[in-house]
């Protein structure tokens, strides 16, 4: 039987944000991923993660979802403390390639599933986070809400996403770079380089820090707040779930 030739054709998701092409192209870049955002952060993706993880403040003993984990590098980072980690992601490939690179890791396990139709029931989780795929998300605000619904009152959410540098200046040197550079180094590490041109496109189109704390409050998370990393191409944005919240 002859093979699909578009089974190997680069898949490139667009800002319509259709699930089942962005999950397909996160398939195709699930074993390069981690080396290619290294590359592409010029190592700041490692900052980013070690930030993450000292806002969720994991503690032995507690249930947290990293959702979007990918390959699981910041579950892993989680899991370190002791509490158990469940690391979520709706690409099959990423749940694959997590799954053969930490099986050893008992306190850590590994979950397809859809930011936006969680298949956990209300209030199992005393920390959520998320880093670098809300922006993915059809309906991120319905995403906010999920993860509400499955996190304990008083349990904290933490977001880690590509934002807006407010220095106008900074800003500038930041955009040519996305359009310049990004692209050329990504055709040279990266199996779809079409991939990065997607995710340029959608860092552009995201809302900026305000807005995306809006976002969170209309959710129904409190003390909401965010602080800028890397002079704002990353922010990170924190709530908790109400005492008295009836979600």
């Amino acid at each position: 039987m002859a093979s699909d030739p578009s089974a190997h054709e680069p898949n490139r998701a667009d800002l319509h944000k259709d699930p089942s092409r962005v999950s397909g192209m996160f398939d195709q870049v699930a074993a390069g991923y981690d080396r290619t955002n290294t590359v592409l952060s010029m190592g700041n993706d490692r900052f980013w993660r070690a930030a993450t993880t000292r806002a969720v403040s994991p503690r032995r003993g507690q249930r947290i979802l990293d959702l979007a984990a990918g390959t699981g590098a910041s579950s892993v980072a989680l899991a370190r403390s002791g509490a158990y980690v469940v690391a979520a992601d709706f690409s099959p490939g990423m749940i694959a390639e997590g799954t053969r690179r930490h099986r050893g890791i008992p306190n850590l396990s590994f979950v397809e599933a859809d930011a936006t139709a969680l298949p956990f029931g209300d209030e199992e989780f005393d920390a959520v986070t998320i880093s670098f795929g809300l922006r993915n998300v059809v309906e991120p605000e319905k995403a906010l809400r999920e993860m509400l619904r499955v996190t304990k009152p008083g349990g904290r959410l933490v977001v880690c996403e590509f934002s807006h540098p407010p220095s106008k200046t900074f800003r500038g040197l930041y955009r040519f770079y996305n359009d310049r550079v990004l692209p050329v180094v990504a055709k040279t590490v990266s199996s779809n380089a079409d991939a990065y041109d997607y995710l340029n496109e959608s860092i552009r189109d995201w809302p900026d820090q305000p807005t995306l704390s809006a976002w969170i409050r209309e959710a129904g998370w409190s003390d909401v707040a965010y602080r800028n990393l890397s002079m704002g191409i990353v922010a990170l944005h924190r709530g908790t779930k109400p005492a008295s919240s009836g979600r």
